[in-house]
């Protein structure tokens, strides 16, 4: 079956997980993608948790690896060596995407800059993920996403809780993530221009960037009055009917519905009618008002059920909700099942396994997750053999430790 970009080559020299992420969703879209790692391999190779209670070949998998650099092929290469970049130059030739994420200044020291690399191919696409940008002040400034996405950009102090609230920590990745798709929007965008024109095009995208615009509807006003956000904890919220609350087993179940109109049909779900009668919440200005007498109020009457049951009964009045969901509960969501979420993957032909799809969908087309990450240096003799390179220059090129 025809995938989308079954006729593109991509290059990429990366590591950890933003880049390697755009370049998993390149390869689910039918790229082949040759993942460019130093002699020792990426360093995020097992580094993440092993999963428990499965059988000895999945317990010793590394899948967070796996999650970003599946689908891809390994070649272990000394880039800092002359022979090395000539093989990386070879390899840009007859490609259509250099993808990386080092910063400029290594770049321009390897000859891997857009300019440098469009005198080997004029039609490539040069795709660059850095923690800041590649300009400015702080262009040279190394960037991961507790730092650059959610730190820098003003994430982090945005979700504390209340004015003084504790500043939260990010959970692995989903900077990463969420800068990978922007990347790979760029790198599509300019594969059609480059398509339209016949000349390539140098693309880039920043964590620091990215998190700035996951967070547009603040900066919106902000950018424009430079005032700063208030953080409301629970008893400061604007409306009872746009909050979060616990349950009487411990779970949370969150409500967003815009006042005025959604209060009355609240209090009935919640079977305390009178509520909407008390002169202390009538108004939606008198409910804000008296949010901290409010909210102790429906933290009681939320407490005598499980969130479960909660939910039953919300979805019988018509209230929109959500539950507050661990991440072990989604991966067997009855609603991610049903959208194929977590797909399954075969390992060497032995054991399989569930992995996250990318947030896309095509219904003409498989682009689901095909094969499993390459183990280090898997390739290396399949892409040199692609270039030409015979058995005894491989041996010679394995002996000098510039290939692994």
């Amino acid at each position: 079956m025809t995938k989308p970009l079954d006729d593109v080559t991509v290059i990429e020299i990366d590591s950890w997980m933003a880049a390697p992420s755009a370049g998993a969703i390149l390869s689910d879209l039918g790229a082949r993608v040759i993942k460019i790692e130093p002699l020792t391999g990426d360093p995020m190779r097992n580094m993440s948790r092993k999963p428990k209670n499965q059988s000895d070949l999945l317990t010793e998998y590394d899948f967070q690896f796996d999650v970003d650099n599946r689908g891809k092929e390994s070649l272990l290469l000394d880039i800092t060596s002359e022979q090395g970049r000539k093989i990386v130059y070879e390899l840009c030739e007859n490609a259509q995407v250099f993808m990386c994420n080092l910063l400029l200044k290594r770049q321009e020291k390897y000859g891997f800059d857009a300019a440098s690399l469009r005198e080997v191919n004029a039609k490539l696409v040069h795709a660059t993920l850095t923690g800041y940008g590649t300009t400015g002040p702080e262009a040279w400034r190394p960037g991961y996403d507790v730092t650059a996405f959610f730190g820098r950009s003003g994430l982090y102090d945005a979700m504390r809780e209340g004015a003084e609230g504790m500043v939260p920590m990010a959970r692995p990745a989903q900077g990463d993530h969420t800068t990978g798709l922007a990347l790979v929007s760029a790198i599509l965008a300019a594969l059609r221009q480059t398509e339209r024109t016949g000349h390539g095009q140098a693309v880039e995208t920043s964590l620091y960037e990215t998190a700035v615009w996951t967070q547009a509807s603040d900066y919106a006003v902000t950018a424009v009055d430079n005032a700063p956000l208030r953080k409301r904890a629970r008893n400061e919220q604007l409306s009872p009917t746009s909050n979060r609350y616990p349950c009487g087993d411990g779970n949370w179940i969150v409500f967003n519905m815009p006042e005025p109109f959604w209060w009355p049909r609240f209090c009935d779900a919640l079977g305390k009618p009178e509520w909407n009668e008390d002169n202390r919440f009538v108004e939606a200005r008198d409910r804000y008002r008296n949010m901290e007498v409010l909210v102790p109020m429906i933290d009681e009457v939320l407490s005598t059920k499980s969130r479960n049951e909660w939910g039953r009964i919300m979805d019988e009045k018509g209230i929109i909700w959500g539950p507050v969901m661990g991440v072990h509960e989604v991966s067997v969501d009855e609603q991610a099942i049903a959208i194929n979420l977590f797909p399954e993957i075969v390992l060497k032909d032995q054991e399989k396994y569930h992995t996250v799809r990318m947030p896309m969908q095509f219904h003409d087309c498989d682009v689901m997750p095909s094969s499993a990450a390459p183990e280090m240096g898997e390739h290396t003799a399949r892409v040199l053999s692609d270039l030409g390179y015979t058995e005894e220059e491989l041996k010679n090129l394995i002996e000098k430790k510039i290939v692994g």
